[in-house]
């Protein structure tokens, strides 16, 4: 009996043992944290600008009229190519033709007037003279020559008026013979005709401050991609940097590009609301633009700002940002934890969590350049050094530093983790 005794008792140690052994691995089941990892490696990482906006010719001229008139002639139709210099479009003459004739007849006239009042200075001043000379002989009187000299100051002024007025009337037939000279007009570059706003009979209208266009002539040889980059990274774009540009209607190509235009104001819409942007334009010359290519079509640039092709790197995801609170483990006083993280001027450490001893360690790092997937490491790690690089959650809020993790690294992201994590990016 007593054996049995004992061998019951030994049988309750056994299953009491077993079943806390079996509570505290549950209980450190729950507590620790499952994570993905990788290991710091050193990869080439090419940073890029993107921006969005249209493909226009680098070189296009706007064609519309001086003059108000109905369209007379047509000579091109859209997507025709013209010479420099060839004939475009006539406009209604009649009116012009007009106006010209009838300045031709005022300065004829002014001529004239001014050609008489040239005579009557010549006798008047001959009369002054006779008159000057015989009042100094004391053969005429004062009042006569006063009056002699004051007809003669007359003419003068006459002749200077007739003179000015000839100059006008020439003026009116040069402006009317320029406005008879652009009812005609020629093309001022060579190229191809890409639009085509008016038809004949219909009215163009003649305007310097709001040009009604006629028709445009483009250099579809050199193309570029007009885009919009952002404030915050218009600072990285420089002249010559490479881009590859995306064209919506040409899927299946990639185009290749170069950055050769920089503007230096900004364009801001939505001014005063939650939607304000703040973006400045950048020309993109394109590298053997296809025959397909065409004015207009909207198109996405990814502009190489920097590579490095040998950065000490670690997946994007796996750089979080902390409080240096958050960053103290139990039994570590705030002054002690200061020591070893130091916030940045918004109070936050950016911090890389690497795997030591079973647990998640996180060390205050530095980062460069970045790619879409990877983040260059410029302090704070070694090449090797075993890094979380998931979850997403568990980076970005659940891991706190020193907490026992369970590593599961045939686990892939599900689709809430990829759309939060790429909110978080954008």
């Amino acid at each position: 009996m007593k054996k049995k005794r004992v061998l019951i008792g030994a049988a309750i140690v056994v299953v009491a043992g077993t079943v806390l052994a079996t509570l505290a691995m549950r209980g450190r089941g729950e507590d620790t944290i499952q994570v993905q990892t990788a290991k710091v490696t050193r990869e080439k990482i090419v940073q890029k600008v993107n921006g969005t906006g249209k493909i226009q010719p680098k070189t296009q001229v706007k064609i519309s009229a001086d003059v108000s008139a109905k369209i007379t002639k047509l000579a091109v139709v859209e997507g025709q190519w013209v010479e420099k210099g060839a004939f475009l479009l006539e406009l209604d003459r009649e009116r012009y033709l007009a106006l010209v004739e009838s300045a031709e007849a005022n300065v004829r006239s002014a001529e004239a007037n001014a050609k008489l009042v040239n005579e009557n200075l010549v006798r008047a001043e001959k009369e002054f003279a006779r008159s000057k000379e015989l009042s100094g002989r004391d053969l005429e009187s004062q009042s006569i020559f006063e009056d002699k000299e004051s007809a003669y100051q007359v003419e003068v002024a006459r002749y200077d008026s007739a003179k000015n007025q000839v100059s006008q009337a020439r003026a009116t037939l040069k402006q009317a013979r320029d406005d008879l000279s652009k009812t005609t007009i020629y093309a001022p570059m060579s190229g191809t005709i890409s639009d085509l706003n008016k038809e004949q009979g219909e009215i163009a209208i003649g305007s310097q401050f709001q040009p009604d266009v006629i028709l445009v002539i483009a250099d579809l040889s050199v193309m570029e991609a007009q885009i919009n980059v952002d404030e915050n990274d218009i600072v990285s774009i420089a002249l010559g940097q490479e881009a590859e540009i995306e064209v919506d209607a040409l899927p299946d190509q990639v185009l290749k590009g170069t950055v050769s235009e920089i503007a230096s104001s900004a364009n801001s819409t939505g001014a005063g609301s939650t939607d304000q942007k703040t973006e400045f334009e950048v020309k993109i010359v394109v590298t053997d633009p296809p025959q397909t290519l065409r004015p207009g079509m909207t198109a996405t640039a990814d502009i190489f700002t920097k590579t490095n092709d040998d950065a000490l790197s670690v997946p994007i995801q796996s750089v979080a940002a902390r409080t240096v609170d958050q960053l103290t483990v139990k039994g570590q006083t705030r002054e002690e934890a200061e020591k070893i993280f130091t916030n940045d001027k918004d109070g936050f450490v950016e911090v890389v969590f690497c795997i030591e001893g079973g647990k998640a360690v996180a060390k205050q790092v530095k980062t460069g350049i970045q790619s879409d997937d990877l983040i260059e490491i410029t302090e704070g790690l070694n090449e090797g050094e075993e890094v979380v690089t998931g979850s997403y959650r568990a980076i970005s809020k659940d891991l706190n530093n020193g907490d026992v993790v369970t590593i599961n690294n045939e686990e892939k992201p599900d689709a809430k983790e990829k759309t939060e994590q790429a909110s978080a990016s954008n």
